[in-house]
């Protein structure tokens, strides 16, 4: 016998809403929750990245992307040369990894596009 709410294999079936006339027959049609939540994710919007269609940056806009991560490096860098001055090793360690993470990030937008 097979429970009101699950189909023949035993799987969770949404079911539409009963009709709201007295004597009215419900709704037939009967869908497994899978893919109920299939299609639910289908309809989600995508991540920016995910999109087939990607075309790389036009040369201009890496230009000015490598450009403002070269004064941010150069921010740290300048972090790190007072800290050395001042005796703050922990500071200058941070600020010279911070001046590499932004060059190599500046570098990877303007090479990799």
């Amino acid at each position: 016998m097979v429970e009101p709410g699950r189909d023949a294999d035993g799987a969770a079936m949404d079911q539409a809403p009963a009709a709201t006339e007295p004597g009215a027959e419900p709704a037939a049609e009967l869908r497994p929750a899978e893919t109920r939540a299939a299609e639910l994710r289908a309809a989600e919007p995508r991540p920016a990245g995910t999109d087939d269609s990607r075309r790389p940056r036009p040369l201009f806009e890496r230009l000015g992307l490598a450009f403002i991560a070269l004064v941010l490096a150069a921010l740290f860098a300048a972090v790190a040369v007072a800290a050395w001055s001042g005796g703050e090793l922990f500071m200058v360690a941070m600020g010279a990894t911070g001046c590499l993470m932004t060059l190599w990030v500046g570098a990877l937008t303007l090479f990799r596009g």
